[in-house]
């Protein structure tokens, strides 16, 4: 963070100063919220959760270094007492981001949002130093803890924004308040807690209601729900797709022998190859996002080319692709799944197997409501159409709609089976795995089916150790 005083700090967030021998100490290292990522300098903030209260650990953090602690009540060593520590997180956070010389970029969806925010912030680093979203803190927490680790060397700060309702991303923007908003997609995510599509594009249309004028609100030109927003917005319009009208396109899509997506990029200002290091066609549209934006700020064709086509992975569990020491391929994109990204990966998996098995080892996607059944059947109905060699339906009663969908779609019989759970789905690969097969791990975060991609690649580990010592 920009350093500040602890005065500073109390005054901007109007709290009370409690245990502090001197107000002009400075916070000079981040601001955290997990006690074991204190440094020296830093500022703890101390939540209430479930599980842990945070104040519990405020001599603790103070030990190790930290300046002192945003809480909610005295705690006996220095800190800043405030009513509401979330919002206070949120004061501190506006009054740093007003004080930086840097170009905020906001951008929301409901598929890709982690993935094209790690490809915005690849290419955006190679240019000005960039500070952007771990992983997929995106929430009211997250997004001001990612704002308030950016330094007066901050040239770009890349923020994602989720949202669980109407006003999410509206609150969130007036934390941070964007100059240029990047809008993916509206999809199915969360449908069953938004009502409907057109729910999510009002709350996902947030985001370019935020703009300045002077600012650039950059559009899916494929998404007909994305593209209408450009009425909401006094910004400037960049349009990004496929489509002939977008201003930053791609021509000749395909992909290579591995699945890994190759196109022609077109800018205003030309137009270069890129060949991605990822994995399914559904990241051309993610690249050209990514595309909009670095060219917005000033980056060359070739310069944005290059640069994506070096991105690679930087979040976890998301199309992680390890191929072991057997030729066995595991696709671990296990953190999330909705209809649109479930297909998405079935139809990489293909693309990675030509030649190969295919398994698809899914669980249930949460939170679609009253679709639930009929997405659940549709991506069982799907497997089969892609002809993925086996699917692994895993889990309960949204499992057993993959199967049943995938059964009704081709009488595929012994092609598709519903276990229990992750274990079962485990004991069943290892007796069955053939060397060169695929497989492709997707379910939501809750059915945590991480660990069926984390134990094939420990039994190869294991194999390859055993291997070594035998020699």
């Amino acid at each position: 963070m920009i350093a500040l005083s602890l005065a500073e700090i109390a005054s901007v967030v109007g709290g009370q100063t409690y245990d502090i021998p001197d107000p002009a100490v400075q916070v000079t290292g981040p601001v955290v919220r997990d006690s074991r990522e204190v440094e020296p300098g830093s500022l703890f903030v101390a939540f209430v959760g479930e599980r842990a209260d945070g104040h519990d650990y405020a001599a603790d953090v103070v030990a190790a270094g930290a300046a002192a602690v945003l809480a909610s009540r005295p705690v006996g060593v220095p800190a800043i007492v405030v009513d509401d520590v979330q919002a206070a997180l949120g004061a501190l956070a506006r009054h740093v981001v007003e004080r930086l010389g840097a170009t905020l970029v906001a951008l929301t969806g409901s598929v890709g949002k982690t993935s094209s925010k790690d490809l915005l912030a690849q290419v955006l680093r190679r240019h000005a130093p960039t500070v952007f979203t771990p992983g997929s803190l995106n929430n009211e927490i997250g997004l001001p803890l990612t704002a308030l680790s950016a330094t007066d060397e901050t040239r770009f700060l890349v923020l994602e924004m989720g949202a669980r309702g109407i006003g999410h991303i509206r609150y969130l923007t007036g934390l941070t308040p964007p100059k240029i908003g990047l809008v993916l997609n509206v999809g199915t995510a969360h449908i069953g807690e938004f009502g409907g599509r057109e729910q999510i594009a009002q709350a996902k249309g947030e985001l370019v209601e935020a703009l300045p004028a002077d600012g650039a609100a950059v559009l899916n030109a494929d998404d007909p729900l994305v593209r209408a927003m450009a009425s909401r917005t006094k910004a400037r319009v960049i349009l990004f797709g496929e489509a002939e009208d977008a201003d930053v396109r791609a021509e000749n899509v395909r992909l290579t022998e591995n699945g890994q997506p190759a196109f022609t990029l077109h800018t205003p200002s030309g137009c270069s190859d890129v060949t991605l290091r990822l994995y399914g066609e559904h990241h051309v549209s993610n690249a050209l996002a990514a595309a909009a934006v670095a060219h917005e700020l000033g980056m060359s064709v070739d310069e944005i080319a290059l640069a994506l086509s070096e991105a690679g992975t930087l979040s976890r569990w998301r199309m992680e692709v390890t191929e072991r020491p057997d030729g066995v391929t595991v696709v671990n994109d296990a953190y999330n799944a909705n209809p649109e990204s479930m297909r998405a990966a079935l139809r990489a998996l293909v693309a990675m197997g030509k030649g190969r098995r295919t398994w698809a080892v899914l669980g249930q996607m949460a939170e679609l409501g009253d679709d639930s059944l009929t997405e659940h059947d549709a991506v069982g109905r799907l497997a089969v159409r892609l002809n993925v060699s086996k699917l692994v339906a895993v889990g309960g009663r949204e499992a057993s709609w993959l199967q049943l969908g995938a059964y009704n779609e081709g009488s595929w019989g012994e092609e598709s089976v519903h276990v229990s759970d992750a274990q079962a789905a485990i004991d069943l690969l290892r007796s069955e795995l053939r060397p060169g097969d695929v497989v492709l791990v997707k379910a939501s975060r809750s059915v945590g089916l991480e660990r069926v991609a984390t134990a094939l690649l420990d039994d190869a580990a294991v194999s390859s150790e055993g291997q070594v010592s035998g020699r």
